[in-house]
């Protein structure tokens, strides 16, 4: 029995076929088609040779700087820029004890940067990790009918506190070192009739 290949996988052979009118040999698949094929169409998942970038920090915000939030509950406060994350999102923080804004992630797409920066001293380590809430459990067929709303309630950790209160303990003298930076954060960014954003220089 001969191999017939193309490539680098064979796909047929040639068949040694006993008989005098039946030409001698015989050229059939390596892999035998199915008998019978499905009555649906199965979708073969494409591949994705996408390669995960990092994302490219904006040249206006750097570690210090002063950004105005342009989404979420705390939209139009100021924010303290302290870094960014593996995630590609902006770490930020009010201090919480000047704004109220505790540490948060917000994408670079929702703040605009200003020209206000603080110098900031040695951080600790902070990643993704710390925002990661944990899952609910599940409810068995008594417990599935039963409102227990109010338990399932999200409560700070007692870590995510300390941190809080560690990392206000640096940032808070840094800002007070900048004059009027105290009162700048805790106003509120506003716009009024006639007052465009995109002309104004920040």
């Amino acid at each position: 029995v001969s191999t017939q290949s193309t490539g680098e996988v064979a796909l047929t052979k040639t068949k040694t076929v006993a008989g005098e009118k039946n030409g001698g040999t015989r050229t059939v698949p390596v892999q035998k088609s199915p008998r019978f094929y499905p009555t649906e169409d199965c979708k073969t998942p494409l591949k994705n040779r996408r390669v995960v970038k990092p994302t490219k920090l904006r040249g206006s915000i750097v570690p210090g700087s002063v950004v105005i939030l342009l989404a979420g509950s705390h939209r139009g406060k100021r924010v303290v820029v302290l870094k960014q994350l593996p995630s590609g999102l902006l770490l930020v923080t009010g201090p919480y004890k000047i704004n109220g804004v505790p540490l948060r992630r917000v994408d670079q797409t929702y703040v605009i940067a200003t020209s206000t920066k603080v110098e900031l001293p040695a951080l600790p380590a902070i990643g993704d990790e710390i925002f990661k809430r944990k899952g609910k459990p599940t409810k068995n067929e008594k417990e599935m009918f039963v409102d227990n709303a109010g338990d399932n309630s999200y409560k700070i950790s007692a870590e995510k506190v300390a941190l809080q209160k560690e990392i206000d303990a640096l940032v808070v003298p840094a800002v007070k070192k900048v004059d009027m930076l105290q009162s700048y954060l805790r106003s509120r960014f506003t716009l009024t009739k006639g007052q465009f954003p995109h002309e104004m220089k920040f």
